[in-house]
């Protein structure tokens, strides 16, 4: 009888890969037919099943139900978070063909009069305005196109500045285009999603975004007039800048590093390269104020010839209250049978500027080296994303396999749980593949210093700047396996010198790196600025 198979495709939660039979990613099927590997599918199942998060948007729909058709010739379903399910017969191909169509006829238009409104907004003069009033309500703007999303960096960063805007300003209106965990429900939330158009195209569903965003943001805004417009930028967005002029405020600019260079060398190079790098000049250009989370990123902009007075440097932060030595991590421990244990643990989306793989490499000769530690020392590895089979390729058939629990991604709330279980965090972050600068400002290295845990970390750019070797930390050269190992075999021995170091991490993170404290740098320089 043949097996059914079940993709897992922008979705987390339902079912683990490799813990269940015939279940694969998405991503992992599309690898699997790009290296030759894919006629072994064909026809070779009973039922197909596609989970996703949502079915409205779903990326390549056509080419998607295809491939999930041509994998059985029995029931084949696409399903979604909201209970949607969808069956891939004649009916769905064709609307699909239809809408992809339809799109491919209208992808000029839209194209032509993204960049014929990208110029006009280039080249008009910025209205005039009112003194900022911090008593009216900021609006944030997130309008990245990715959605279900459970924990990471830009979930911390998002919420970590929403939930402290108020203490400053009148209350502030999210607007978003999903739900983000962790920002307070008592916040004027509206989730703004794309119609659907484009979705078979690389790159338009997000460019075509800006057709309607503005108009659909100035609904919700009403009467009221916004103190300023805050906008987390993403890829081809300019929404944030034209409600600011519409409104007369001023515009300020959350820049976590070019989308250009990312897509280039952690991805694949944007198809509308030119269009997105004027999108992403032309906001650079206006703002009247630009946070960035390192000084990388700011000598990049300064260089490209923006003003470096409406630059702010502002490293990312933590909630101290919800991060802290005493959140209880028991729990965690029991249902991963650590108790007794040493615990090193890593937390991440697991990225490829994330360096997971090295700690991978790094806890196998740990564990090599000294084989004393096999039954007392475990590898925490909390997350999952794009270096995960990498990190099993290098754990597979050493001593580390079995000594290494993998959590799969869990909820941003329960994060702190997951770090109180560890004893030893570990920040292993690996150079820009290119040779420049790093430029991150990794959300985990805050939490794993409100913890009060001894660190292992990198000594790379703004990392070696936030922590002091042997103070609040221990730092290593950055991708050498053996540099990791060592220091961190220093903290498994060392009780006494991991307690120290993470006493010392706690007070310096609560001193200087809170998300209020990182909110109110913003709201003091907009201030200075707009005087």
């Amino acid at each position: 009888m043949r097996p059914e198979i079940t993709l897992l495709r922008d979705v987390a939660g339902w079912l683990e890969p490799g813990k269940n039979p015939n279940v694969l990613t998405f991503q992992s099927l599309r690898d699997q037919i790009t290296q030759g590997k894919g006629l072994a599918h064909i026809l070779s199942y009973s039922r197909a099943t596609l989970l996703t998060h949502r079915f409205e948007l779903l990326n390549k729909p056509l080419n998607t139900a295809i491939l999930l058709r041509l994998l059985t010739l029995g029931d084949c379903t696409i399903q979604d978070k909201t209970g949607l399910v969808k069956r891939v017969e004649t009916t769905l191909l064709v609307t699909l063909l239809f809408r992809f169509l339809r799109d491919a006829f209208s992808k000029h238009r839209v194209l032509r009069k993204v960049a014929a409104e990208v110029e006009s907004l280039n080249t008009m003069q910025p209205p005039s305005r009112e003194n900022l009033s911090l008593t009216r309500l900021p609006l944030y703007l997130r309008t990245d196109l990715t959605y279900g999303l459970q924990s990471g960096g830009s979930v911390g960063h998002t919420a970590g500045v929403i939930n402290y805007l108020g203490r400053f300003t009148g209350p502030p209106i999210f607007v978003t285009t999903d739900h983000i965990p962790t920002v307070d429900g008592s916040i004027e939330t509206h989730v703004l999603r794309p119609q659907g158009r484009f979705r078979d195209f690389r790159e338009l569903p997000s460019i075509e975004f800006n057709e309607r965003l503005d108009e659909r943001i100035a609904q919700i805004v009403g009467s009221r007039r916004p103190a300023f417009v805050y906008q987390r930028y993403s890829l081809n967005n300019y929404a944030g800048l034209k409600l600011a002029q519409r409104y007369a405020v001023p515009f300020v600019l959350e820049f976590n590093g070019s989308e250009i260079w990312v897509a280039r060398h952690w991805g694949n190079a944007l198809k509308y390269e030119r269009l997105s790098a004027r999108i992403e000049a032309l906001n650079q250009a206006k703002a009247d104020l630009i946070v960035v989370v390192s000084k990388a990123i700011q000598d990049v902009l300064v260089g490209q010839g923006i003003d470096r007075c409406k630059i702010l440097v502002n490293p990312n932060g933590v909630n101290p209250d919800r991060y802290s030595p005493t959140v209880d991590g028991t729990a965690v421990r029991g249902r991963y049978d650590l108790h007794g244990k040493t615990v090193l643990g890593f937390i991440g989306t697991f990225g490829r500027w994330h360096g997971a793989e090295v700690l991978a490499e790094a806890f196998s000769q740990l564990l090599k080296a000294q084989p004393e530690f096999r039954a007392s020392v475990r590898l925490l590895m909390i997350g999952d994303g794009a270096m995960m089979p990498e990190v099993k390729r290098r754990l597979a058939h050493s001593e580390a396999e079995p000594a290494t629990i993998f959590t799969g991604l869990i909820p941003q709330e329960q994060a702190p749980q997951h770090l109180a279980a560890c004893d030893i965090l570990i920040s292993p972050h690996v150079p820009n593949p290119d040779g420049t600068p790093f430029f991150g400002s990794p959300t985990k290295l805050f939490e794993y210093m409100a913890m009060g845990k001894g660190i292992v970390a990198s000594d790379l750019d703004q990392i070696g700047e936030v922590l002091s070797h042997d103070s609040t930390a221990l730092l290593v050269k950055p991708a050498d396996v053996k540099s990791l190992c060592e220091g961190m075999i220093v903290l498994i021995e060392d009780k006494e010198r991991r307690a120290r170091l993470g006493m010392s991490a706690r007070k310096e993170v609560v001193s200087r790196y809170s998300w209020e404290a990182h909110t109110g740098r913003i709201i003091e320089k907009l201030t200075e600025l707009c005087r």
